[in-house]
């Protein structure tokens, strides 16, 4: 955060005002007022209530508290981060740049009015989308699951049911498809919001490599979180866990719960008007990694996003919840901790990237003691005989050419040897010893993965 000095000369009730609010549009700060001979610390902050008071909204700070700086006593005055308001003074927008204050350009104002919830991008209209751009069939059965029937048409029913999720509007006596409409709805919602869409990949290490499967998700966003959960089916390992009881249990390296969970929040509560990024679900041998363009929106921070509820998408957010994908209140940060500790796995990390926010949940690799899932063997370009040759290596410590002979009795040995040596070139397999004493041991780096 940054820390701002101004001398009982420089903070006039207007300074004041303008440095308070410039620091609450950028990233919160403290600001130090030294205390002089013949100002008292009543006088300070009654300046600093005056000018909280001038700012539009008004702010709402902390008391000033009286300390030390210095040798000398001095006024601090506190500006959280993350204010659910973009601020003003005589109407001017203000930030910091530097130790000056400074207006805000047009297009970094919409952005934080837009990540402050000022602003509501679900609710814009598209420009150049009608009506038909909507399916609905699709509206029509969502308005069945919500039991709606009546006197009117089932047409009008279904627009009604629209207008009032606030997915389409009035806008010129015409009715228009706002930007949710067309995600929950729309027949082709990329068209119209550029990056709304699911990059999922399963990387065979603990880093992005060569070896790797991916699927780009498009569509509408309950389509797109079917779609996602059965990647993560088909792409999680899928071993023996041995818990402290050392009970064997067969199960996916994170709770399916758990992590269908952080991709449902990431599609309802992404910054949709980020149009050149999209959500990114990476599955790495040790993490999987769920990053959604925008920051964490209004008052919503990193510390207190388990008690606080807020979100960009109220719209979105409704939608799926009608159609059971979320549960309304909650948004599942509670949930998300007690599935990962109720199968004795790290709780999740939180983070706020360059201009997103990341949710990585992290496996233990040591107690998974079975093969990868088929659908990771095929990404990795493994064939029967290979991914046999893993399923000796879950129960035992090395393999041979002989050994895999055995089970494939009717393959030629060179055909097996140069299955291994794949193996080996793959970086997935190390082979030890000479000619007929050689065998091969998983890879202590990509094998381990597995």
């Amino acid at each position: 955060m940054t820390t701002e000095r101004l001398t009982v000369m420089q903070a006039s009730v207007q300074v004041l005002a303008e440095t308070l609010v410039a620091l609450a549009n950028h990233a919160g700060g403290t600001l130090v007022l030294p205390l002089e001979r013949r100002t008292t610390k009543t006088v300070l902050t009654d300046r600093v209530l005056q000018a909280a008071l001038r700012t539009d909204p008004p702010l709402i700070l902390p008391i000033p508290q009286l300390t030390m700086v210095n040798d000398a006593p001095a006024l601090i005055v506190t500006v959280p981060a993350g204010l659910p308001h973009v601020y003003a003074v005589d109407g001017r927008y203000l930030t910091r740049d530097g130790s000056e204050n400074r207006p805000l350009p047009p297009r970094q104002l919409r952005r934080l009015m837009l990540e402050r919830g000022e602003l509501s991008y679900e609710e814009q209209i598209v420009s150049d989308a009608t009506l038909d751009d909507l399916n609905w069939a699709a509206i029509a059965d969502y308005a069945a699951r919500l039991g709606m029937s009546g006197q009117q048409p089932a047409h009008d029913l279904a627009r009604d049911l629209m207008i009032r999720r606030g997915c389409i509007t009035l806008c010129e006596g015409e009715w228009r498809p706002t930007n949710a409409g067309l995600l929950l709805f729309g027949h082709d919602p990329q068209r119209f919001v550029r990056g709304a869409t699911i990059t999922a990949v399963r990387f065979a290490g603990v880093t992005m490599g060569d070896q790797f499967t991916r699927a780009d998700i498009g569509g509408t966003l309950p389509d797109q979180i079917r779609r996602a959960e059965t990647f993560l089916r088909d792409y999680l390992r899928k071993g023996v866990q041995l818990g402290a009881s050392m009970a064997r249990a067969e199960q996916f390296e994170y709770p399916m719960e758990a992590a269908r969970e952080v991709v449902v929040n990431a599609v309802a509560h992404r910054d949709y008007s980020v149009q050149g990024d999209e959500v990114r679900l990476f599955i790495f041998a040790d993490r999987l990694e769920v990053t959604s363009p925008g920051k964490l929106a209004g008052p919503v921070t990193i510390e207190n996003m388990a008690q606080e509820r807020f979100s960009r998408n109220a719209i979105i957010v409704q939608v799926l919840s009608d159609m059971g994908f979320i549960e309304r209140l909650g948004y599942g940060i509670d949930r998300i901790f007690s599935l990962m500790h109720a199968h004795d796995l790290p709780a999740p990390d939180f983070a706020e990237t360059g201009g997103g926010f990341r949710v990585t949940l992290h496996n233990t690799p040591e107690l998974m003691v079975a093969a990868p899932a088929d659908s990771l063997a095929a990404a990795l370009a493994l064939n029967p005989r290979q991914q046999a040759a893993f399923d000796f290596l879950a129960t035992h410590p090395r393999i041979t050419n002989k050994d895999l002979q055995e089970v494939f009795p009717e393959v030629h040995s060179e055909t097996l040897r140069r299955d291994l040596a794949d193996l080996v070139a793959k970086q997935l397999l190390i082979k030890l010893g000479e000619k007929r004493g050689s065998y091969y041991v998983r890879s202590a780096g990509k094998a381990s993965s597995f």
